[in-house]
């Protein structure tokens, strides 16, 4: 077995497509990672902004979730009208492509890839700060550790969704056992007591540094709308699900979001009846709210370790739902021409392997430029997903609003999504501008551009290769066969035989001095041994023989007297053809490759680029026998 064979599995045939499609058990780690992972730092955000309010800034944490729990309710009954509707391929750019044109989809497009990018940073990088809270002598150790999570989730991801899925299930399950019952336990605890006590006091709260005002309670709801990120993931992806795949994604999307609205509630109300606050990430000893949760309510046990170590999994694989999403909208893309091809080719398991290492590079630069800092990622983040929110809302009250038959409700629910998540949009960038949110805002019309930039060079080459109708062949002539001979051997007589079946117009281009100064040429041995072993045996056959050319090579190049060559050529015959026949041995271990100069290799980079549209350049191969080191 390969070494990529054991890393990233056997290659799979395209009949295997449907064998790794998923039912919503594999669906819910692999799609809804984000979202669950989102509980812990939405409320912690915008726990975060309320740190001026000191103790009082609590009690507007509640009606905070509440709003942001009922935006997640409305976008719920939204995308299940979507898959409903779009059954195959129900994310945003596909919606907006069909019922709102060419730009709107560009900008669902850009929005969708940049919040791709900036979900696997934020993850990762509140999953590592998860770690640091329960070993804070890994906080040096921020950067490395979220670069090697990126690592992990990439490579299995390039084994494909299904064992992602499977890989992950485990502590997605886990995670949701374990806070639904922390959170469980501590709302009867607050229910039955009458004023409950923490088990372990969390940190005191800050003194109040600043009174209440409408500006500091949007930017709390603005920063805790990144707990809503990863809505849009089912919809982006229901092309993984097996049949019926829209039951599998109803099932997905209910859990998802069932459990993130439980856990985004729970979080809210015992924070507040514990006095429960966000610390700064960049200091020692900080507690992420979620430990201090478990920590009020059942202490700081075994239960506290595997609880934290399945937010911990939960958090570093959250990136895991933009592996699964991020590769599939960039297919699309690709397909339509805005992308270049690779993102739209399966690799070797049927994934999008181009999409799934972009990704990754993407959220490592990104992590590398803010240190892995959640708190500096955050700013950036939630942009991205409520403008996809806003486009595709919009997009489904033009598809109703299309149909032959009536559709109100269906219509109405759209539009309630639209204004919703248009108004939180809006917030959204009011409140977060001055602290970050222009760069994305700045970034979704640069990578709109960069789009249509490629689509254009597509348009292009697609009007240049257009179909040329019937074939004309009054101007077919055998062209001038230029053959590059480095010295008179199999490999040189090899090329010449070719040459000879497609032109009765050989060269044989011999370069002289091509060694350097002291390289010593014998001019007249060379002819006399070309006559001799060549011109005469092909002239007792009956056929033209080949022409020796010698050429002078004052600069240790092959590509330049050659090009020179073929344009005095083009002079003197500008109705002829001329083609380049380059004589090259195989390499293929790496001795080989080392003990090579690459020539060939050169020369024929530098002939297609400059050799003009009437050169052909082709490659005469020579396999070395299993004798020769390899």
């Amino acid at each position: 077995m390969s070494f990529s064979s054991l890393i990233f599995g056997r290659r799979l045939a395209n009949r295997e497509h449907e064998d790794k499609k998923i039912g919503w058990i594999e669906a819910v780690p692999a799609m809804g990672l984000d979202g669950l992972g989102s509980s812990s730092y939405g409320p912690e955000a915008a726990l975060t902004i309320l740190i001026p309010l000191g103790a009082a800034g609590l009690f507007y944490l509640g009606p905070i979730m509440a709003c942001i729990v009922a935006l997640l309710a409305i976008l719920y009954f939204s995308y299940r009208q979507t898959l409903a509707a779009y059954p195959t391929s129900g994310g945003a750019y596909v919606v907006a492509k069909e019922n709102l044109g060419e730009h709107p989809s560009l900008v669902a497009a850009a929005a969708l890839m940049i919040d791709y990018v900036l979900n696997v940073a934020v993850g990762v990088s509140a999953g590592v700060g998860a770690l640091v809270s329960a070993i804070p002598s890994l906080h040096p150790y921020i950067l490395p550790l979220c670069l090697g999570i990126v690592l992990i989730v990439m490579v299995a991801n390039l084994r494909g969704t299904g064992e992602a899925g499977w890989l992950f299930a485990l502590p997605t399950y886990l995670f949701i056992a374990c806070f639904l019952g922390v959170i469980g336990y501590g709302v009867l605890r607050i229910a039955m007591e009458a004023d409950p006590l923490p088990v372990v006091s969390p940190p005191p709260l800050e003194p109040p540094t600043a009174a209440v005002s409408l500006w500091l309670l949007m930017h709390a709801f603005a920063s805790g709308c990144t707990a809503m990120t990863g809505v849009e993931a089912v919809s982006n992806g229901v092309g993984s699900f097996r049949q019926p795949v829209v039951r599998n994604a109803y099932a997905t999307l209910t859990i998802i979001v069932v459990v993130l609205g439980l856990l985004l509630g729970g979080i809210a109300t015992i924070a507040t009846s514990f006095d429960i606050g966000a610390m700064d990430q960049m200091k020692e000893g900080y507690q992420s709210v979620l430990s201090q949760v478990i920590g009020a309510v059942s202490g700081y046990n075994a239960f506290y370790y595997v609880a934290m170590t399945s937010l911990l999994c939960i958090l570093c694989l959250s990136a895991n739902t933009s592996f699964v999403g991020f590769p599939r909208v960039c297919r699309m893309v690709a397909a339509d021409g805005y992308l270049p091809k690779a993102f739209a080719q399966p690799g070797r398991r049927l994934v999008f392997t181009a999409g799934i290492v972009f990704l990754s590079g993407s959220a490592g630069l990104l992590l590398a430029a803010f240190g892995g800092i959640t708190e500096k990622l955050i700013p950036l983040f939630a942009i991205g997903a409520f403008l996809t929110f806003t486009v595709s809302q919009a997009g489904m009250v033009v598809h109703w609003r299309r149909q032959s038959r009536n559709v109100p409700f269906k219509l109405a629910m759209n539009a309630v999504g639209t204004v919703a998540t248009g108004l939180a949009l809006i917030v959204i960038l009011v409140a977060k501008f001055a602290e970050g949110a222009w760069i994305t805002l700045v970034a979704v019309p640069m990578t709109i551009v960069l789009l249509k930039t490629i689509k254009s060079y597509y348009t292009s080459l697609e009007q240049e290769l257009r179909e040329p109708g019937p074939i004309t062949i009054e101007d077919v002539e055998p062209p001038t066969v230029l053959v590059v001979t480095e010295e008179w051997n199999r490999l040189s007589e090899r090329a010449i035989k070719y040459a000879l079946t497609i032109s009765p117009d050989v060269v044989a281009v011999h370069l002289i001095r091509l060694g350097g100064p002291e390289m010593d040429d014998d001019e007249k041995l060379l002819r006399e041994k070309w006559r001799a072993e060549v011109e005469e045996p092909v002239a007792a056959k009956g056929l033209q023989p080949p022409r020796l050319m010698l050429i002078p090579a004052p600069y240790r190049q092959l590509h330049e007297p050659l090009l020179r060559l073929v344009e005095k050529l083009d002079l003197d015959s500008p109705e002829r053809k001329v083609t380049v026949l380059i004589p090259e041995i195989i390499k293929e271990g790496w001795l080989q490759k080392l003990l090579h100069m690459n020539r060939a290799g050169r020369l024929r980079a530098r002939l297609l680029r400059f050799g003009g549209p009437r050169l052909t350049v082709a490659t005469v191969p020579w396999r070395l026998s299993q004798g020769v080191l390899t």
